[in-house]
C-alpha cells in the first residue's frame, strides 16, 4: 500500500506537469514525416507521435497503425525498436505512437502505475483514433493496433473491448491480461520468443509486481483467439513469414503465431514488415450504420 500511495503521489505531480507544459501540437520531430501532438483527456494533455508517409496525397485518409510502447519505455523508443516508420512508408500507412502513464499501460492485470491509478487507456485510444479520423489522417475502416510487451497486452485489451473498431492486431512479446469477450471476430498475429524472461512463452511467473497470477502460455492465448473466431488449428505457413510462423489458413479472418526459437523479450527484425503485410491482407471493417 505504501508503494501504491507513493506511486500515486508521483503520478499526480507528473500530471500537473504535463497539464502545465504540454507538448506543442504539430511540433516538428527530427525524422521526416513525424510530428509531436497532444490530446486533452480531462485536465491531462496526453502526448503521441504521428508518422505520415511522405508520398501521402493531401487529405487522403490512410490505413492507421496504433503502436504501443513497452513498459517503462516511450513512443520514441518503440519507433526505433520496431522500424515501423520505414515499413509504413513502403506500405502507405500512417503510424501513431501514443504515450502511456509513466511508461505503462492499463492492460488489465498489468502494469504498475497505469493499473494502480486506474487510467482509462481504452478511452485514450478511442480519442486518439477519433481525432485522426476527424483530421482525415486515418481511414476508420482500416485501423490496426500493435504493441510490445505491456503495449502488446494493451493491444489485446483494446481488441477485447473495441473489436468493432479494429481490423486486426499484432502483438510482440505481450500477454493477454484481462477477461476477453469481444463483440466481433478479430484477426490476431503474435510474435514471441521461447526464451522470453519477462513474458514466459510457456506461461508462469506473475503478471505484475503485486498480481500473483501467472501468465498464460502463448499457445493457450492463441488457442483462445482461434476458439473465439471459430477457426481451424494453427497449421498453415504464414505467407512471407520465416519458419515458425503458422496460422489458421487462408481467409479474411486469421489467427497466427510466429515463434522465435531461443528468442528473448524483443521485437524481431522481420516483424514490422510481416505485420503490415498481414494487416494489408485483412478486409476493411464494415461501414458504420
Amino acid at each position: 500500500m505504501k508503494i501504491a500511495a507513493r506511486a500515486a503521489t508521483i503520478v499526480v505531480t507528473l500530471l500537473a506537469t504535463l497539464g502545465a507544459h504540454p507538448l506543442p501540437a504539430g511540433a516538428s520531430d527530427d525524422a521526416p514525416g513525424t510530428s509531436k501532438h497532444t490530446i486533452a483527456m480531462g485536465d491531462w494533455n496526453r502526448p503521441y507521435l504521428l508518422h505520415v508517409p511522405p508520398e501521402r496525397k493531401s487529405g487522403e485518409p490512410l490505413p492507421l497503425v496504433v503502436a504501443l510502447h513497452g513498459g517503462l519505455n516511450d513512443p520514441e523508443y518503440v519507433r526505433r525498436q520496431s522500424g515501423l516508420d520505414e515499413a509504413a512508408d513502403e506500405a502507405g500507412y500512417a503510424v501513431a505512437y501514443p504515450e502511456g502513464l509513466l511508461g505503462t499501460w492499463n492492460a488489465g492485470a498489468c502494469c504498475w502505475f497505469a493499473r494502480w491509478t486506474g487510467v482509462d487507456d481504452v478511452a485514450f485510444l478511442d480519442r486518439l483514433i477519433d481525432t485522426l479520423v476527424e483530421q482525415r489522417v486515418a481511414d476508420p475502416r482500416r485501423v490496426f493496433v500493435t504493441g510490445f510487451s505491456n503495449g502488446g497486452g494493451m493491444a489485446y485489451r483494446y481488441a477485447c473491448e473495441r473489436s468493432a473498431r479494429v481490423a486486426g492486431i499484432a502483438v510482440v512479446s505481450g500477454a493477454l491480461a484481462i477477461g476477453c469477450t469481444p463483440d466481433h471476430p478479430t484477426s490476431v498475429l503474435a510474435f514471441h520468443g521461447t526464451w522470453d524472461p519477462s513474458v514466459p512463452y510457456h506461461g508462469g511467473g506473475n503478471m505484475d509486481a503485486d498480481v500473483k497470477f501467472p501468465f498464460f502460455s502463448v499457445q493457450v492465448t492463441m488457442e483462445f483467439w482461434r476458439w473465439l473466431n471459430r477457426l481451424p488449428a494453427l497449421s498453415w505457413p504464414v505467407p512471407g513469414g520465416p519458419d515458425g510462423c503458422v496460422g489458421t489458413g487462408p481467409g479474411p479472418l486469421v489467427v497466427a503465431l510466429c515463434t522465435e526459437q531461443q528468442g528473448g523479450h524483443e521485437w524481431p527484425g522481420y516483424a514490422s514488415g510481416l505485420m503490415l503485410d498481414f494487416f494489408t491482407a485483412r478486409p476493411s471493417l464494415p461501414k458504420a450504420a
